[in-house]
């Protein structure tokens, strides 16, 4: 039966549809794939949650937030349970097809508890994790490290008895798409990325040196500065875990141009540099292996270019073609009036810390 609830209940119990047309056969495909279903039983199961959805929000309004205390699907989406603190309500919700469970608290006091641990980390820093209202355990669960840094968020609510503690190695982190020419920001400052990188299995980018030391960290994409050398050389790499490396640089107009490798052009090759403040620009090589001497020291073994960047643009790709061919160090003049502008070679920075060009 492809039914919602229990196989007494008249309301749910017709057979599922065929296949609603309206769904895109890459979303059955993928929840095949990722869900370990047939193909029946995709449709089955959309059909399923379509009816709980409505009856969810039937019951929310039936019941109101005087005794509502959430709804949940079983695994496999045949039935849908609805919380209620009233047991005098479970006739009601059998009605629409659904599965009575009768808990202590409602809905709106378990956000309430929620938004009381947001405000106590607002506040201050808090080793914990995550929080979140869990309606099938009707609490309000904190997962962190350890047992004493959740229970420390917890005292923070005014119901502590609502709130779960888990010790957990979840460490959420934001999923950000690694594109060179990229911004990142090292607290107040900002630079650009220059290309996405591996080492070993750790995603990350490298940049230019003067942007960081290593240990410093970084936001989107969060990292921290594994290794950086500056003056002497200007380069530096970022692990960035948990975010996305891409063969890709930001383009003319934002289209993404694929890093297909890092082989160097010859003095007199077209060249482009992708960077934060002045975007898409590009010039000329005109000469390897030049010194340049920075109010910070010497940095040896840069590439002079044609192509003018501006504040903000350091640690920026260069590009020539679909080679990878350096990070923005600095230059001269500017993109009103034009300018030269030096770079370090990308594949001496990839030699100096083992680190894999991502190419496509």
């Amino acid at each position: 039966m492809a039914c919602l609830a229990f196989p007494s209940t008249p309301a749910l119990a017709e057979p599922a549809p065929a296949g609603d047309p309206t769904t895109p056969p890459a979303v059955i495909d993928a929840l095949e794939r990722d869900l370990g279903l047939t193909e029946q039983q995709v449709v089955t199961r959309l059909a399923n949650e379509q009816r709980a959805a409505a009856a969810e929000a039937a019951l929310n309004a039936s019941l109101g937030g005087d005794s509502f205390a959430g709804a949940w699907l079983s695994a496999d989406a045949s039935k849908l349970m609805v919380a209620t603190t009233d047991a005098a309500e479970a006739k009601a919700i059998e009605a629409k097809g659904a599965q009575p469970v009768v808990v202590s608290r409602t809905l709106g006091q378990l956000n309430a508890v929620k938004d009381q641990l947001d405000q106590a980390a607002a506040k201050g820093r808090t080793a914990a994790s995550l929080w979140y209202v869990d309606v099938t355990t009707n609490s309000v669960v904190v997962l962190a490290a350890s047992q004493e840094a959740g229970e420390a968020l917890a005292a923070a609510a005014g119901d502590k008895d609502a709130v779960k503690v888990a010790v957990s190695t979840e460490s959420p982190q934001p999923f950000i798409d690694i594109i060179g020419g990229s911004a990142y920001y090292i607290g107040s400052s900002r630079c650009s990325v220059g290309f996405s990188v591996t080492r070993g299995s750790t995603p990350g980018f490298v940049t230019a040196g003067h942007c960081g030391r290593a240990g410093a960290r970084t936001t989107n994409p969060t990292g921290t500065f594994q290794g950086s050398s500056f003056p002497g050389n200007d380069y530096a790499w970022v692990a960035a875990t948990g975010n996305n490396p891409t063969p890709y640089v930001r383009g003319s107009g934002g289209t993404l141009v694929t890093v297909r490798g890092s082989t160097q052009a010859s003095v007199g090759a077209s060249i482009c540099r992708s960077g934060s403040t002045t975007g898409w620009r590009c010039g000329t090589i005109q000469q390897h292996n030049a010194t340049v001497r920075y109010a910070q020291g010497a940095v040896y073994g840069l590439t002079r270019t044609s192509a003018c960047a501006q504040p903000g643009d350091s640690g920026g790709s260069f590009i020539s073609g679909n080679q990878a061919q350096g990070v923005t160090s600095g230059g001269s003049g500017n993109c009103s009036t034009g300018g030269t502008t030096y770079h370090q070679p990308v594949n001496e920075i990839l030699s100096a810390y083992g680190l894999t060009l991502r190419t496509g």
